[in-house]
């Protein structure tokens, strides 16, 4: 038997409850029915109810729902109902509708489904968001079939039990190619016979790389990064549509594009323009091209995944922006990612429908998601910003979502040389709790049985600039910390790790255009790590615990030949997100380790002797140049045991820290240099917000406080309408 899988994700535009003044307090009613012919019974599979939210006009749920033993899809209908819970005068019907689940030809690929709830004449309609599966409980059959290490067993089995709903979504066990080389900026940097050590840049054939795959699309194209490309990045990908237009001029069908960015706070992408940019010279009557460019931002969560995405048989992934001074210039700061060809292309597009889905919604309610805010006391927090833009002019203001089925004709199973895979990410705040390539890191990591070998950006938090400070509310990555403690504990692994060299800053841009490097040392890192021995293992001896630093943890900073400096004197920066356990498993992509609740995807190559060429192509090298042993002192690092390094009570920031702290913000979430790239804030963060002026500050501070009166208000109103 199937079962039917429903995850609840949210309702946009309710109207307010039973009287006027009160907002609505609404649930949903699912109930399935088998609506079956004359002389056949109905089938009634029961009733399930959603968690009732308090005061809402745009609740989020994010809940799961599971009907078990649903043969067949044939005549089931969904009959949903969004309810006002009243104590008082009985709940009253705010919008209802029938979904024919049939009709949806649904699979155990989730699928996104928007439905109307309420038609409305003179206002926005009332709508509800779906993610529905169906089919047999949660085995992914790749995995049995690829033969999981130890390493990959270990993620699949925490993302089967305890992630099951995200299958095909947010994980995925499947396989594929990788093609050629590694692809790492500066190219040959660790090379011992390398006469610049990298330090002029010149990796123009990067942006090239990614407008050949881009090129090569028949059918759909998804592309997705923290940023719009600039300089030969954007020449770059121009050509790349200019090709896919020349090829499809006599096809039946338009090629599908979609480009996803982040809205980083204050600074939202300018769809309109980066798609002027785009399709400059191209005629719309003859490309056969719909192209949508949309970017979101939810609180402090934005998209960080780097994926390009085509025809479901072509994947580039891991660490890079496309951003030309960032590694094309000088002082180019160091990343890595590669190229797979075969099914691991599917999940890359999957990956992307549920961003698209969110700025659907969020569009349909300009003004909602201003009550989407972190608590009053996060003084960083930032409003939810949707914006979007399609070419031609006059098609549908969104895309459709991407199936499977979509690109059907370009599959071919490829077996020669593919390697398992497996595929994982996560949403971030778009999701309420659940985090699953998180819980795959920790699984990972406490599957080690020899070594842990890490590239890698930062551990700790963002820090006031030139400081060791922790940002209010920050915190360090205490779950991977904590694994890592674990087994070098308890079973003497040996982990190693590199790390950018704090306040690293690429081709001469501004500290608030680019900082690599978040301003921690490696004794920093390693007294945290010892530190959560010290805590799961209070009995543990001082001198093994300095023994575990001297004889297990080997942690530097990046160096090239000649040390860990250009010749203009500025440090070498690092952005890959790559490492590699028992030299067996290797993830490459986009997530940090240290704390930062973006959205993110990447790969775990599950396969000893692919892994066993990337380290020879990347790790080794690298860490022959980097690793001197001068960068951790053992007594340094056990006498910082007792420091306290994570940020302070944000309830506790005063107004003059604000300022440091949108600058630590913008330094480390990097800008594209494209003009007219990014546009001006809404009413929420002003085109003032740049401004340094004192009256600027006055006026930000003002509407601050004013804000935080405002809530306090609406807060008390409430509790005053519940007691009475």
């Amino acid at each position: 038997m199937s079962n039917l899988m429903i995850r609840l994700v949210s309702v946009t535009n309710l109207t307010s409850g039973g009287e006027m003044s009160d907002e609505a307090d609404p649930y949903v009613q699912l109930e399935l029915m088998q609506d079956n012919a004359l002389f056949q019974d109905d089938v009634d599979y029961g009733m399930k109810q959603s968690s009732k939210k308090k005061d809402v006009q745009n609740p989020v749920y994010n809940e799961m729902f599971q009907f078990d033993d649903i043969d067949t899809m044939n005549n089931v209908e969904l009959k949903v109902t969004i309810m006002d819970d009243d104590v008082y005068s009985g709940d009253d019907r705010l919008g209802r509708v029938t979904i024919n689940l049939e009709a949806l030809d649904l699979d155990p690929e989730p699928m996104l489904v928007r439905e109307k709830v309420c038609n409305r004449m003179f206002q926005s309609d009332s709508w509800i968001t779906f993610w529905f599966s169906w089919g047999e409980p949660v085995k992914d059959d790749d995995a049995d079939e690829l033969e999981l290490s130890h390493v990959g067993s270990a993620a699949y089995e925490v993302l089967r039990k305890k992630h099951p709903q995200y299958h095909n979504q947010l994980w995925n066990v499947t396989h594929g190619k990788v093609v050629g080389e590694l692809h790492q900026t500066p190219l040959e940097a660790f090379r011992t016979d390398h006469p610049s050590g990298g330090d002029d840049g010149h990796d123009d054939w990067f942006p090239q790389v990614m407008a050949d795959i881009i090129s090569r699309t028949e059918r759909w194209c998804d592309v997705l990064s923290l940023g719009p490309p600039d300089g030969i990045f954007m020449d770059a990908f121009k050509s790349a549509l200019s090709k896919i237009a020349e090829s499809g001029e006599n096809r039946d069908s338009p090629v599908t594009i979609r480009m996803c960015f982040g809205n980083i706070p204050a600074m939202p992408v300018n769809c309109t323009q980066i798609i002027e940019e785009l399709t400059d010279g191209l005629d719309p009557s003859t490309a056969n091209i719909k192209l949508w460019v949309g970017a979101w931002r939810r609180v402090s969560t934005w998209n960080h995944a780097k994926i390009i995405a085509v025809d479901g048989r072509h994947l580039h992934t891991g660490g890079h922006n496309m951003w030309d001074p960032h590694y094309l210039k000088y002082d180019p700061v160091h990343d890595l990612s590669l190229e797979l060809k075969g099914a691991v292309a599917i999940d890359g597009h999957n990956f992307a429908n549920e961003q698209w889905g969110y700025i659907e919604k969020k569009q349909e309610t300009l003004w909602g998601g201003l009550s989407d805010k972190l608590p009053d006391g996060l003084p960083q927090t930032t409003p939810c910003r949707v914006t979007i833009s399609e070419w031609p002019k006059g098609i549908f203001e969104y895309p459709p979502t991407f199936r499977k089925q979509y690109v059907k004709e370009y599959q071919s199973r490829f077996t020669r040389n593919c390697v398992p895979i497996i595929t994982m990410g996560r949403y971030g705040s778009l999701l309420e709790n659940d985090r699953p390539s998180d819980d795959a890191f920790v699984a990972m990591l406490g599957s080690a049985e020899r070594c842990i070998r890490m590239v890698l950006q930062d551990l700790g938090p963002v820090c006031f600039p030139k400081t060791k400070r922790a940002l209010p509310g920050l915190k360090w990555p205490k779950e991977y910390l904590s694994a890592l403690a674990r087994v070098i504990w308890e079973k003497g692994v040996d982990v190693e790790i590199v790390l950018s060299n704090p306040n690293s800053i690429p081709g001469g841009l501004s500290p608030l255009e680019a900082n690599y490097g978040n301003g921690w040392t490696c004794e920093d890192v390693a007294s945290e790590i010892i530190k959560t021995i010290r805590e799961q293992f209070p009995n543990a001896d001082h001198e093994e615990l300095r023994s575990k630093v001297s004889d297990n943890l080997r942690i530097c900073f990046l160096r090239h030949q000649r040390g860990n400096k250009y010749e203009n004197g500025m440090t070498m920066g690092l952005h890959s997100k790559h490492f590699i356990i028992d030299d067996t498993a290797t993830y490459i992509g986009s997530q940090n380790l240290y704390v930062c609740d973006l959205a993110e995807w990447g790969v775990v190559i599950d396969d000893k002797d692919q892994t066993q060429k990337i380290m020879d192509e990347y790790f080794n090298p690298l860490w022959a140049c980097s690793y001197t042993g001068e960068d951790v002192d053992v007594d340094v690092v056990m006498d910082g045991l007792d420091i306290d390094r994570n940020g302070d009570d944000p309830a506790d920031v005063d107004e003059a820290m604000l300022d440091q702290m949108e600058q630590a913000q913008y330094a480390s979430f990097g800008v594209s240099k494209l003009k007219d790239a990014y546009e001006e804030e809404d009413s929420e963060s002003s085109s003032d917000e740049s401004d340094g002026s004192e009256n600027t500050r006055k006026a930000r501070r003002r509407r601050r406080k004013e804000k935080r009166r405002e809530k306090r208000g609406e807060r008390r109103e409430r509790r005053r309408r519940r007691r009475n």
